[in-house]
C-alpha cells in the first residue's frame, strides 16, 4: 500500500491557475498509470487526467486544453497544472493509480470563485 498526499489547492479567481501535487510514499513507477480525479459537491467522483508510465496523457473533455498532468518518478510525485480555471472546476481533487488502485487520500480543495 502506497500513501498518496495531495496538496496545492486553494481559492482562486476565474481565469487563474493552480498547480496540484500528489506525493506518494512509495514508487509511482511501480503504480503504473496515474490519474487525477475530482469530486464536486453533490456529484460523483470523476476522472480528470491520466498519465501512463511512458508519459502518454489523456484528459476529460471538460479540462482538455486547460489542464496538464505530469509525473516525476524520481520524486514519486504527480502534478496537475490547472490554467484558465472556471467555477465549475471547484471540487476536491485526488490522485490515484489506475493500474493498482490505492486507498484514497484526503484530497486537496480547489475553489474557483470571484
Amino acid at each position: 500500500q502506497v500513501n498518496l498526499v495531495e496538496s496545492g489547492g486553494g481559492l482562486v479567481q476565474p481565469g487563474g491557475s493552480l498547480r496540484l501535487s500528489c506525493a506518494a510514499s512509495g514508487s509511482i513507477d511501480s503504480l503504473g498509470t496515474m490519474g487525477w480525479y475530482r469530486k464536486a459537491p453533490g456529484k460523483q467522483r470523476e476522472w480528470v487526467a491520466i498519465i501512463s508510465r511512458s508519459d502518454n496523457s489523456n484528459y476529460a473533455d471538460s479540462v482538455k486544453g486547460r489542464f496538464t498532468i505530469s509525473r516525476d518518478n524520481a520524486k514519486n510525485t504527480v502534478y496537475l497544472q490547472m490554467n484558465s480555471l472556471k467555477p465549475e472546476d471547484t471540487a476536491i481533487y485526488y490522485c490515484n493509480s489506475l493500474t493498482w488502485r490505492q486507498d484514497w487520500g484526503q484530497g486537496t480543495q480547489v475553489t474557483v470563485s470571484s
